[in-house]
């Protein structure tokens, strides 16, 4: 394919890709819950303020077909369920870190600007 304005198009579609796998509120702090330890479900929700179990279930779904999440389910009575990231999903490790950085900087500097101006 085409550059999309002098970006390989495989660079637009990676984008777009990682966009989507992360997108959401959850998704980046279930993520960066995991970078820590590996969690059961109960565990991992109250690590995350205000998610209902529906969203957190749905979440975790998500990322685990995406191939950022492992689940591993153990045969204990009751049986233990445990979710952890894969290979892929630690190396957001640095991206998270960038983006808290970015995100720190950006708000100083919107404090420090006159929006309206």
């Amino acid at each position: 394919m085409e550059d999309f304005n002098g970006c390989p198009y495989s660079n637009v579609v990676a984008l777009n890709d990682t966009l989507t796998i992360l997108s959401g509120k959850w998704k980046l702090n279930i993520i960066r819950a995991l970078l820590f330890r590996k969690y059961r479900f109960n565990e991992l929700q109250k690590k995350i303020p205000h998610i209902t179990p529906r969203m957190l279930s749905k979440e975790l779904k998500e990322l685990e077909l995406n191939g950022v999440v492992k689940r591993a389910v153990y045969n204990t009575v009751p049986v233990t369920v445990e979710y952890e990231l894969t290979s892929s999903g630690f190396r957001l490790k640095e991206l998270i870190a960038g983006m808290i950085q970015w995100g720190v900087a950006h708000r100083e500097y919107v404090k420090s600007v006159n929006i309206n101006d």
